[in-house]
């Protein structure tokens, strides 16, 4: 049995005092690693992260940063060695043995790995670097409380909903500023109650043409012997590029020998054209709506041919393309504030007609033009109210005349050697919008053109030469009556 001395049960104290001491660091140093990583999960606000450790492999973790952002990352053993897969999107960089900073450098996704000096993995992080949008958060929280915005590669995410679409179109222009261009904005924002919104536009034309024509051809035959003098002065109707009607001229003959004839060409013309579309459009507001009506005509593009086996040319087919004409309306509405609406408009109005065609072809094909107007602005109108959006007044006069030099110029015997040629045409157009703001009414308060329709009988048809008994409003077909003296296809 040993005696223990003094000093020695002092050493055993200080051994067990030391043992009690590293025990207590090290559940310290475990209890801390495992409260860090439970608290300081990596989201994408968060700015430390810490990996788990297993066997010397790590488990990846997500970490989202914004465009010049970057995280401090704390590792539990030294780092020898970082790999980063595309520098060109994010950057690490080691300041201290156990510290290092992540940086976000450009829009796009990548991964950083960290080596210990044995090789073994440290940490291993996805990126995603993203627009930095705490700014526009904030912003769009003070104005617009009910909208949420996230990037989505170089481009972001409206989400939410507001009251009007005049918040909306805000909202989207704010994004439009902070990513640069209104196409990498994707507008999903929800207008609760939008209006909606119909318009009424209105094209009137009227159109005036005045054309008169007076002209005198002489032709004589002088004959002296074996000598014969001839003379012939026809004169062109150059400013209407031709006579109003081809032939149409009186002719008289003066003396047999020498011969004198003379033909005097003289028509007037007079027309007036009205023109009248009024074309209804209704369309939620922010969304567009297209109204057509008219048709298409053919115009010949070419000649197809078959070829036979033996290289000879078979059956030949015209080939055609179409183009439309009629009427038709295209408008954007947006429902600014209470009773104000902004309008995108685009209004056509388009013929066929005879002036300018192109004859030629085979056949003798005639190929017709198109006349058109067409309106398209941005108007600023309260419902309810019009305004005219176009307008043209347009007056053209055509003078020519033609002779014989020195001669057409004397005063009584000169009309006998000119032609006059006049022409005045006034064009007057106007095209007038209506907005309002609609809601949805019971199909009994609506009105068809058809209402109040009756077909004439046999007798009516056959006896009086009506083709139809009511028309023009609506209420009970009434029994076959009495002889009335006006008929047709509107009866007021």
């Amino acid at each position: 049995m040993t005696e223990r001395t003094p000093d020695m049960a002092c050493r055993g104290n200080q051994l067990v005092m030391r043992r009690f001491i590293v025990r207590v660091l090290s559940f310290s140093a475990v209890a801390a690693l495992a409260l860090n990583s439970a608290l300081t999960p990596v989201v994408a606000s968060d700015y430390t992260a810490t990996p788990v450790v297993t066997g010397g492999q790590t488990k990846a973790r997500f970490l989202a940063l914004g465009i010049g952002k970057s995280v401090v990352v704390d590792f539990p053993r030294d780092v020898k060695d970082v790999l980063v897969a595309d520098p060109k999107i994010a950057t690490a960089v080691v300041r201290s043995a156990q510290r290092a900073y992540i940086i976000g450098m450009a829009v796009g996704q990548t991964n950083v790995v960290f080596f210990d000096s044995a090789g073994l993995q440290i940490a291993t992080y996805d990126i995603a670097v993203k627009r930095d949008l705490n700014g526009v958060r904030a912003a769009l929280r003070q104005t617009l409380p009910g909208i949420q915005i996230e990037g989505v590669g170089d481009s972001v995410i409206l989400t939410g909903s507001v009251s009007s679409p005049i918040e909306a179109q805000q909202a989207g222009d704010l994004a439009a500023r902070l990513v640069g261009s209104a196409d990498k904005v994707v507008n999903s924002i929800v207008v609760r109650g939008r209006d909606q919104v119909m318009l009424k536009v209105t094209v009137a034309e009227v159109r005036r043409d005045i054309i008169k024509q007076m002209g005198v051809d002489l032709s004589a035959s002088l004959a002296s012997g074996t000598t014969i003098v001839k003379f012939n002065n026809n004169n062109p109707f150059t400013a209407n590029s031709g006579p109003l009607v081809p032939g149409n001229a009186l002719a008289t003959s003066f003396g047999s020998m020498p011969s004198v004839q003379a033909t005097l060409r003289a028509m007037e013309s007079a027309g007036v054209v009205r023109t009248l579309a009024e074309p209804n459009l209704t369309a939620i507001s922010g969304e567009s709506a297209t109204f057509i009506s008219g048709g298409e005509f053919p115009i010949p593009t070419g000649v197809t041919c078959q070829t036979t086996t033996a290289g000879a040319i078979g059956n030949c087919v015209q080939t055609v393309s179409y183009k439309k004409f009629g009427i038709s309306l295209n408008f954007t509405p947006v429902v600014l504030s209470e009773g104000r609406i902004s309008l995108r408009v685009m209004t056509e109005v388009s013929e066929v007609s005879t002036e300018n065609a192109l004859a030629g072809g085979a056949g003798g094909t005639t190929i017709p033009s198109i006349k058109t107007r067409r309106a398209e602005t941005t108007l600023e109108i309260p419902s309810g109210g019009s305004m005219a959006m176009a307008g043209l007044i347009q007056e053209q006069t055509k003078q020519a005349v033609n002779g014989i030099p020195g001669i057409d110029s004397l005063p009584v015997l000169g009309a006998l050697f000119r032609s006059q040629d006049f022409i005045n045409n006034q064009t007057e157009l106007m095209v007038l919008v209506t907005p309002y703001v609609v809601r949805a009414v019971a199909q009994k308060e609506l009105s068809r053109p058809d209402d109040g329709f009756a077909p004439a009988s046999d007798s009516q048809s056959t006896l009086l030469a009506q083709i139809n008994r009511i028309y023009g409003f609506a209420g009970p077909v009434e029994p076959i009556g009495s002889y009335q003296t006006n008929f047709g296809f509107i009866i007021d």
